[in-house]
């Protein structure tokens, strides 16, 4: 069985509904589910052995409230405790995070540390039906609060670095045991190379593609500066901040992006903030433009491109609209995404921060 959508599922928050899991095998391209959701991993690639589907880890933190069987972190914070490689202050004090309370840094720059992460990781994983993890956490900047300088570390800089060796032991790690590594890989926008090595080991995952948030979603240039991470390599897993429904526009706007400049490649989501506990989704989603007839295109202030199935076409400059002439006869995808929904004029106003998918018959 395989669907023609390009949605990806972020799933690790609440426990999984197996109605999500049914819905899940018919709309979506890749997921992220929690480790110890192996059962569903294996009743998903049963019936879509197509689909990616990831478990997610975190290379970061250990987490107080975690029990050992349900263990989204790569350790225990037991573990971490007896061992001391929890990261601590210059006054001895443990690194709580700021926004995730719980949540502790690991000393990630302790070589005994990053050995024995990816030994449970990679034992965790092996065997199972998940074809590899999201590793969350991959940061570039104090996003926690760390308040550097720790001991041994001093600066948001040099945990990048520490970041960047254990990336690469993680993807080694996992390619030995047969499975891929597809990191959250923050700001790679902001260090040219950054996507291209940290994806080498299967693919990336950009939790904030095209803004922060809803109300904080990025200018033309900088949006401009993501889409190289659409080229691979591996897969390319894109979130745009927004509701994640067909009320929300910025889900459309993201999709439009996600066809004029991947051509489908990859998959693409939009949700909340931390809204990682349903299945979110609108009919374009399951839109299936087919293969791109031209490349992206710039005119009269929208990127736009034409596929063998339909046009996409988006404005990434929240200051100006569009004015876009539409070849005859595209529809909007219909409630299935099926192109059957309502007919599109030949002329169209699209504003900023908006896209457009447009079907043919």
């Amino acid at each position: 069985m395989s669907v023609s959508g390009v949605g990806a599922w972020i799933r690790y928050g609440d426990p999984l509904e197996p109605a999500e899991i049914d819905f899940a095998i018919q709309h979506y391209r890749a997921a992220i589910l929690q480790p110890w959701e192996a059962e569903a991993a294996a009743r998903i690639k049963d019936a879509r052995p197509d689909m990616t589907v990831l478990a997610y880890r975190c290379l970061s933190s250990a987490r107080d409230f975690e029990p050992p069987e349900r263990c989204a972190s790569g350790l225990t914070h037991a573990e971490l405790t007896r061992r001391d490689w929890l990261a601590r202050r210059g006054d001895g004090s443990l690194v709580e995070w700021s926004t995730y309370p719980g949540h502790f840094q690991a000393r990630v720059w302790d070589e005994g540390y990053r050995a024995r992460w990816v030994e449970q990781v990679c034992q965790d994983i092996e065997g199972t039906a998940f074809d590899g993890i999201m590793s969350d956490n991959d940061v570039f900047d104090d996003y926690y609060g760390l308040s550097f300088p720790l001991e041994e570390v001093g600066s948001a800089a040099e945990l990048r670095r520490v970041l960047d060796g254990f990336v690469a032991q993680v993807g080694a790690g996992l390619a030995g045991v047969g499975k891929i590594l597809v990191p959250n890989i923050a700001e790679a926008r902001r260090e040219p190379g950054r996507w291209e090595r940290h994806a080498a080991w299967g693919g990336g995952f950009d939790e904030c593609w095209l803004g922060w948030g809803g109300e904080q979603l990025f200018d033309e240039p900088t949006a401009l500066a993501q889409i190289h991470q659409l080229r691979g390599p591996g897969v390319s897993i894109v979130r745009t901040p927004d509701g994640g429904s067909a009320q929300a526009p910025h889900g459309l706007y993201g999709l439009a992006a996600f066809w004029v400049f991947g051509a489908g490649q990859g998959a693409y989501t939009a949700t909340g903030h931390d809204d990682y506990s349903r299945t979110p989704w609108f009919p374009a989603l399951d839109a299936d433009l087919g293969a791109p007839l031209t490349g992206p295109r710039r005119e009269a202030g929208a990127w736009t491109r034409e596929f063998e199935g339909g046009v996409a076409a988006v404005v990434l400059d929240p200051q100006r609209q569009a004015e876009l002439t539409l070849p005859s006869g595209l529809v909007l995808p219909g409630p299935d995404g099926r192109p059957d929904g309502q007919a599109l004029p030949s002329n169209v106003v699209l504003p900023g921060h908006h896209g457009l998918i447009g079907l043919r018959p």
